[in-house]
């Protein structure tokens, strides 16, 4: 009996040691498929001479990419590739003088940008690509109104037929919460500074304010007016042709099939035509031949990763640099995420930068609305730090540098922004709910013993008139704290700042004339510009950033390489909810923000 049992214990100790070898073996398999994927995914060298360039650019438009750490929670299995603009903007300026390209394809159906003055800088490079030798091309299945507005700088645009056009200008609607907090027997506290600051509306209004609806005119009007006119100096038409697209040629929800849409695009000139895949990929091997090292029928080409990685570094030789700090997303404590300006991070890097004996001048691209008045000190105090050791600063301004975004930008020697750029928003948001009758209503008491007046206070308790008084002394030191910044850097007079404050945004052109800015300029003006301050002719552009570890990078990879996908309708749900509970989540505790509300506008 004893020898049988021993023989099913060796039996089963032998079948566990075989289960864990499988296993063992079948994860290494997997680990060795993911690594040569993973070298796979690395562009092939590709000599462009006699190629179709592609410019197909997946993601979204970005200033820097934010590091993505695997090992956060909850991952975001669906959030888009990163695009750095600059490494974009270098394909496109390098193909306008590339004799060597036959062509260029432009498909800019999956690009998302994160506002306008970065999607007209890229148009604008697109305008000039097409004035070289090489003919232009656009083809996509469907154009949203950034799409649309790349694909008109194109010599010849087309679109499948089965596709769609999506004009629809600029703005938007926004949900207001002021019924649905009275409904939950929620008290509303609003000590906002500045008329025209309307981050606290969604929560304390019901509709939106006439001072609101004024700056947003103001800044969406332009904006349109300024896209209208790249798409009909692209298309050599009539402004209001696309106009007439966005307001008589909707397309809603569906996204494809707008045949009557694609007919009056074509009839006006917007395109040329459509043509199915395997029509325009055949017109395309006509047109330019066949590539006879491609292992099916195509057309020679080459894709905008190949062409970048064979491109030469441009820095030059020698030790002086020009450092570029980003401080891009909402400003807040801790590390940099994508829509995240962490000051934590942003402020080491400024620091890393001026303790480099190698840097002579300092760029900060602001791209920001604003958020935590604290997080932009840090990154402020730490380019006064710069300036303290007669480093240069210069801020370069992307699509947005309000509110907290123009905290961090006041002290720079110079400010660069574009035409499209929103600023401004001097001004303090603060609100928050207070649950007493809620709870009240459901017959919940709180009582309890204290050694001073408020403590144990919390948003389950309500306000009186001294802690009224108290939320509003702070919030209305915190706005003349706020003026006293933008003066004392801008160099302006404390009545002008004031009287140009209110939480009011401005278009960049705008700013300008108010001296919130100095020049208009893109990013690689102000370095130019710093270089100049620094007087350097030679000199390198350190890009200060964050690496993953090696074990980050690689768990990172496999997830792409075996990505979980949520079906879009959840998806699209998820964000309804998510921008109706966001203002009710966003004012949890009591708070003081310089957050600009009115600054972000969707393109896509």
């Amino acid at each position: 009996m004893t020898s049988r049992m021993g023989r099913i214990g060796n039996a089963l100790t032998a079948i566990r040691v075989w289960t864990v070898n499988l296993l063992t073996l079948g994860f290494l398999i997997y680990l060795l498929v993911i690594v040569v994927a993973i070298l796979a995914q690395r562009p092939p060298a590709v000599d462009p001479q006699g190629r179709v360039l592609i410019i197909a650019p997946e993601g979204i438009v970005v200033d820097q990419a934010a590091p993505v750490s695997p090992l956060r929670f909850p991952p975001d299995f669906d959030a888009p590739a990163q695009i750095q603009m600059r490494d974009l903007l270098r394909v496109i300026n390098s193909a306008a003088q590339d004799e060597r390209l036959k062509g260029v394809l432009l498909d800019f159906g999956k690009t998302q940008f994160g506002g306008p003055a970065a999607a007209l800088e890229i148009a604008d490079a697109l305008a000039a690509l097409r004035e070289g030798e090489a003919p232009v091309i656009a083809y996509s299945d469907r154009l949203s109104t950034a799409g649309y507005l790349m694909a008109a700088q194109a010599d010849e645009v087309y679109m499948h037929p089965s596709g769609a056009l999506m004009l629809s200008g600029v703005g938007g609607y926004l949900p207001y919460m002021r019924q649905l907090a009275d409904n939950l027997k929620l008290t509303i506290h609003n000590y906002a500074q500045g008329d025209y600051k309307s981050a606290v509306e969604p929560l304390a209004r019901d509709s939106m304010s006439e001072k609101d609806r004024e700056q947003r005119e103001a800044l969406y009007t332009p904006i349109w007016d300024a896209m209208k006119k790249s798409m009909a100096d692209g298309r050599g038409i009539d402004t209001e042709t696309f106009q007439q697209l966005a307001d008589d040629y909707p397309v809603l929800l569906l996204e494809e099939a707008a045949y009557e849409n694609l007919a009056f695009a074509e009839q006006q000139g917007a395109i040329d035509g459509t043509k199915t895949f395997p029509g325009f990929r055949a017109w395309m091997m006509e047109r330019f031949g066949t590539d006879e090292e491609a292992e099916r029928e195509t057309y020679p080409h080459i894709t905008a990763a190949a062409y970048l990685a064979q491109l030469e570094d441009e820095n030059t030789e020698g030790d002086d640099a020009i450092a570029v700090v980003f401080a891009e997303g909402g400003l807040q404590r801790g590390e940099v995420e994508p829509g995240v300006a962490g000051s934590d991070e942003i402020a080491s890097q400024v620091r890393r930068a001026y303790e480099n004996e190698n840097t002579r001048a300092i760029v900060v691209r602001v791209n920001s609305p604003g958020g935590s008045v604290i997080a932009s000190d840090m990154i402020r105090e730490e380019m006064m730090a710069a300036q303290g050791r007669d480093l240069p600063v210069v801020v370069s301004m992307g699509n947005y540098a309000a509110s907290g975004g123009m905290w961090v930008s006041s002290p720079a020697d110079r400010i660069f922004a574009m035409p499209n750029t929103i600023t401004g928003s001097i001004g303090v948001a603060v609100v928050f709910p207070t649950a007493e009758n809620l709870f009240d209503y459901l017959g919940i008491q709180h009582d309890g013993v204290t050694t001073s007046k408020h403590a144990g206070w919390g948003l389950h308790r309500p306000t009186d008139e001294e802690l009224d008084k108290v939320f509003f002394s702070r919030s209305e030191t915190i706005y003349r704290r706020f003026i006293d910044v933008v003066a004392e850097g801008r160099e302006l007079e404390v009545p002008f700042v004031q009287s140009i404050a209110g939480g009011r945004v401005w278009i960049g052109t705008a700013a300008q004339e108010l001296g919130l800015v100095d020049e208009m300029g893109t990013l690689e003006d102000a370095i130019a510009h710093a270089a100049e301050l620094a007087s350097l002719e030679d000199y390198r552009v350190n890009y200060i950033e964050r690496e993953l570890s090696f074990g980050e990078q690689f768990l990172k990879d496999m997830m792409q390489q075996a990505p979980v996908s949520v079906a879009p309708g959840v998806k699209d749900l998820y964000r309804q909810v998510e921008a109706v509970l966001a203002p009710l989540a966003d004012v949890s505790q009591p708070r003081v923000t310089v957050m600009c509300s009115s600054c972000v506008v969707d393109l896509n």
